[in-house]
């Protein structure tokens, strides 16, 4: 399973510049490609969903012309596509699913939508229910209410009726709505939607009637329940148009703030802010509501801690940021008490179902949550977070996969399909990085019996740093292997094990399913095995996390093999400790004669070449210096020196 493994965070601050919006993005380029003359987009967000709308409008027969850096240019077809017959594939874009069932309706050609299997589970049979009534011929290929379609003209297209009048169902997606009023225009006649029932994502209708105005056309409303688009309106292109930072996205960012900022930081999102006409935006005051510092200018929002240093829960109607709700669910675990998120039903309905698959997630955490048809509730660990082993599952929704980023502010987490981020907002782990700052690694890799562990011991000591010693880990994975009898060859048996494996490291103590178990890790057979088992693919790939889970502030000092290239390849430092394979036999010697174990030097001198060969040449994480790494030759130093030099090497990036 493809998964990335992010680390924990001492801290969060700095200045970041969101991608375009989605729902903007795909609602400018639908119009522009209605609209008479050519429209300069710029600022286009770059991501799946505005992949698949372009790939439509390229195949409906729209001139799109890619301008570099974000642009494009739109030559619009004066609301009639040129190409009557087309199969579009729309991905798990619901934005471009939505309205181009509704523009295509119109539109007097013969059309097959299709989309993902879970396109394929989210509804549509209101909207293809309204737009039935103004005579749009539109049949399911597949279940009932649900893509893909297959979409004709619409009965009598061209003649209809000044005053039409079509319902439409507002309380199970806001984007059936906006599919209608995007698409009304193209009949030339005076039409009037009205809302059945409560209209749910408000925020989003008033992102539609915006763009709509930008591209010429005013839509008289009455309230939020009947909305009328005047006779004789087109789309006319305003020549060049910007789209806005995404506000959803800006969640994350500004949570971050507000959980991670220390004194005197903040985080600032720019691309969005008091003018925005996103109603996410609105995820600001939210934060505020939980205690957070929230400055606004015209285009941009910075968040910072609260001056007590801790968020508090509290209970929010989210109507108003359905999308950006989500990240108060994550947002929850950092506060005081418990927060509750209602009128959210439409999670229901999105890329998975969004409230399962948070409450589900969430509980991986430690978290206590409670569910409903339209609210969730999230009461924080008692103690601190827990560290799910599997992972968090994404459920191919980049939503869930950036809000549950923010769980670093407290432990190592895995997030298994990182690439659905995609979706809306490509390279978004790179921009998470560049605001935060990870718990700082030393990494001290080199050949057995170099003295990186002592070395990397006394790091970790002066600098009151926790210390890691890899190669335990294997050496255990060995000692538990030969205790169960199973073959250190046995490669799924050993891998199994290690996954299993119950260690606690103390201060001056190594346990093994709750016995000592030092002494037994430091015999000569089991440092065979160790390496043995090292070399095992899949015994490196179970302990792999493992490894990084001991990734804690304030700091943490690794040392074993592959510490610097594999384990922790963003170590702030990274060391390869070497010595002549003569000077380390005869500090293995010496050990053991300390110990009161018998050894010879030669015998010692032949396994550690053998070793070193083993390690060097294995097929994965080989043994040897990461290219990034500091050169430390040890033969002639004392420990003394070589703790030194390394603490220098440190002080210059810290």
């Amino acid at each position: 399973m493809d998964f990335i493994d992010l680390p924990p965070l001492l801290s969060a601050r700095g200045t970041l510049r969101l991608p375009g919006s989605k729902s903007l993005s795909n609602r400018v380029l639908l119009l522009a490609a209605l609209a008479d003359g050519e429209t300069e987009v710029r600022d286009l967000l770059e991501s799946d969903d505005t992949a698949r709308m372009l790939e439509a409008l390229l195949a409906l027969g729209v001139d799109v012309v890619p301008l570099g850096d974000s642009a494009y240019r739109v030559c619009g077809c004066g609301g009639v596509f040129p190409v009557k017959e087309a199969d579009l594939f729309l991905g798990n874009a619901g934005t471009a699913f939505r309205s181009l069932t509704a523009v295509l309706a119109l539109s007097g050609g013969h059309y097959r939508l299709s989309g993902v299997a879970r396109m394929h589970e989210r509804p549509i049979g209101d909207l293809v229910d309204a737009l039935r009534q103004i005579g749009a011929d539109i049949r399911y290929a597949g279940n009932e209410g649900f893509p893909p379609l297959e979409i004709c003209s619409a009965k009598g297209h061209g003649i209809f009726a000044p005053g039409t009048v079509v319902s439409v169902r507002g309380d199970v997606s806001s984007q059936f709505l906006t599919g209608l009023l995007m698409a009304l225009p193209l009949i030339g006649v005076e039409a009037t939607v009205e809302v059945v029932g409560e209209l749910i994502s408000r925020p989003y209708i008033e992102i539609t009637l915006a763009t709509m105005a930008r591209f010429g056309v005013q839509v008289v409303r009455e309230g939020g329940q009947r909305f009328t688009i005047p006779a004789g309106c087109t789309y006319r292109s305003p020549g060049v148009i910007y789209v806005e930072g995404d506000a959803s996205s800006a969640s994350y960012f500004l949570a971050l703030g507000a959980i991670g900022a220390r004194a005197g930081q903040a985080v600032r999102v720019e691309g969005v802010g008091r003018d925005s006409i996103q109603g996410d935006v609105r995820f600001a005051d939210a934060l505020a509501r939980m205690g957070a510092r929230i400055e606004m200018g015209p285009n941009w929002i910075e968040a910072s801690a609260p001056h007590s240093g801790k968020l508090h829960g509290i209970e929010l109607d989210c109507r108003q940021i359905p999308d950006a709700a989500m990240t108060l669910a994550t947002t929850a675990l950092f506060a005081e008490g418990t927060t509750t998120l209602t009128r959210i039903a439409s999670w229901r309905v999105k890329e998975t179902d969004r409230i399962a698959a948070m409450a589900t997630e969430l509980r991986k955490l430690g978290a206590e949550v409670e569910e409903g048809v339209d609210f969730i509730r999230v009461t924080p660990p008692q103690a601190k977070l827990l560290t799910p082993e599997s992972g968090i599952d994404t459920y191919e929704d980049h939503r869930i996969a950036m809000c549950f980023s923010l769980a670093t502010l407290a432990t190592t987490l895995r997030i298994n399909d990182p690439g659905c981020v995609t979706k809306t907002f490509p390279g978004y782990f790179e921009s998470f990085a560049r605001v935060t700052q990870a718990v700082p690694v030393i990494a001290i890799d080199g050949p057995s019996a170099s003295g990186k562990g002592t070395v990397a011991a006394r790091v970790a000591a002066a600098l009151g740093w926790h210390y890691l010693d890899s190669g335990a880990l294997y050496r255990l994975t060995a000692l538990a292997a030969r205790r169960a009898g199973v073959a250190w060859d046995d490669e799924a048996r050993v891998a199994a094990i290690a996954s299993g494996l119950d260690v606690e490291f103390g201060e001056n103590s190594i346990r093994l399913s709750g016995a000592e178990a030092g002494e037994a890790i430091r015999q000569e057979d089991i440092s065979s095995g160790a390496s043995q088992v090292a070399a095992l693919p899949a015994v490196r790939a179970a302990l792999l996390f493992r490894q990084r889970v001991f990734r804690q502030a304030p700091g943490l000092v690794a040392d074993g093999r592959d510490m610097a290239s594999l384990v922790f390849p963003d170590a702030q430092t990274k060391v390869f400790l070497t010595a002549s394979v003569e000077v380390r036999a005869q500090r293995r010697y010496k050990q053991l004669i300390e110990k009161g174990i018998t050894a010879s030097i030669l015998p010692l001198l032949l396994d550690l070449r053998e070793r070193d060969e083993r390690d060097s040449q294995r097929s994965v994480a080989p043994l040897q210096q990461n290219k990034e790494a500091e050169l430390l030759d040890t033969t002639d130093l004392t420990i003394e020196q070589a703790v030194a030099q390394v603490l220098v090497w440190s002080s210059k990036v810290s």
